[in-house]
């Protein structure tokens, strides 16, 4: 089958993946601000990922075209075309809703997207070069290695003035390693899209699983915690989940062009602009030193700029 990125410019779903991008730092600082006001990330991080399924469970009930993709993937799992494991792509998903509501708070909506980037670069290259996304393998070039490489050094860039913080290197991990899931999620969400025909399907059934593992984890939290004493009544606190469900739909879609690396880094380019701007205008958590600003700020710089040298030329695979 003929590759369609052949025929499509690499701007056109790079542009697309940014702008999906902005509407995840905003998700992102959604999330943190509703974890503050519950006091309880795992109960804010199912409060998304659950508000998000139920807004796919309406249209899968109005959508016979994404039941049927669901049962395109069914059988695709049957017939060995897809492994099973390549629908858990929710797990993922569900452990960055989950960093969202702990780790943002504590390093801002800026340094969580940094270390976000940093994580979703390394386990693009990997995955690229395995060749787990719908696209096949794609060859780790300079650009791509330098790129990876640029995003790490952003991190440090950006953690360096709070090297003497434990709390925010310890938040620092968990983004780092949701973002190398991520990379995996758009990649598997990739190949249950092109089996079952339907954005929508790979969509649902990441919001099934992700949604089972954050209320599971929520439940266990709650054993040892308390629950929530009051729900916050303003409305714009409970989007995140109908963002998500644009996010992981387009990501389904745009890995096929783009593959996993360069899909995730245009995505995460858009992440941090919107991220720097809502730190300036709109800050998350505790004020930081103007120093820890700028360095969140050039940080985020040399993670842009990762993502210009690691999509400055693409090698075409050949049609298959």
């Amino acid at each position: 089958m003929e590759n369609p990125s052949r025929h499509v410019p690499l701007w056109i779903p790079l542009l697309l993946a940014g702008i999906g991008g902005v509407l995840v730092s905003i998700q992102s600082r959604i999330n943190g601000e509703l974890s503050v006001r519950l006091d309880d990330g795992f109960a804010a991080s199912a409060i998304s990922f659950g508000s998000g399924f139920l807004i796919l469970c309406v249209a899968m009930a109005v959508s016979p075209y994404g039941r049927r993709g669901v049962g395109l993937a069914v059988a695709a799992v049957r017939s060995g075309e897809l492994r099973w494991w390549m629908l858990l792509g929710g797990l993922a998903g569900a452990l960055f809703v989950l960093a969202q509501g702990l780790s943002a708070p504590v390093l801002g909506v800026a340094l969580f997207t940094v270390a976000i980037v940093a994580g979703q670069a390394g386990g693009g290259l990997v995955f690229d070069r395995l060749g787990l996304g719908p696209g096949g393998p794609r060859p780790v070039t300079v650009n791509r290695a330098v790129g990876s490489v640029l995003a790490l050094v952003a991190v440090f860039i950006a953690v360096a003035p709070r090297l003497g913080e434990p709390a925010a290197l310890g938040a620092v991990i968990m983004p780092l390693i949701a973002g190398f899931g991520m990379a995996w999620q758009q990649a598997v969400n990739g190949r249950v899209r092109v089996s079952s025909t339907s954005a929508l399907a790979a969509t649902f059934g990441n919001f099934l699983f992700g949604t089972i593992a954050l209320v599971v984890a929520f439940l266990i939290h709650s054993l040892v915690t308390s629950w929530p004493s009051a729900l916050p009544t303003e409305w714009w606190l409970y989007v995140g989940g109908a963002i998500g469900c644009v996010f992981i739909a387009a990501s389904a879609v745009l890995v096929r062009f783009t593959g996993v690396l360069l899909l995730g880094l245009a995505m995460l380019a858009g992440q941090l602009v919107g991220a720097v701007a809502l730190d300036l205008v709109a800050p998350l958590g505790a004020s930081v030193s103007l120093v820890a600003e700028i360095a969140t700020i050039s940080g985020a710089v040399v993670a842009f700029i990762a993502v210009l040298v690691a999509s400055a030329s693409r090698r075409r695979p050949a049609g298959r």
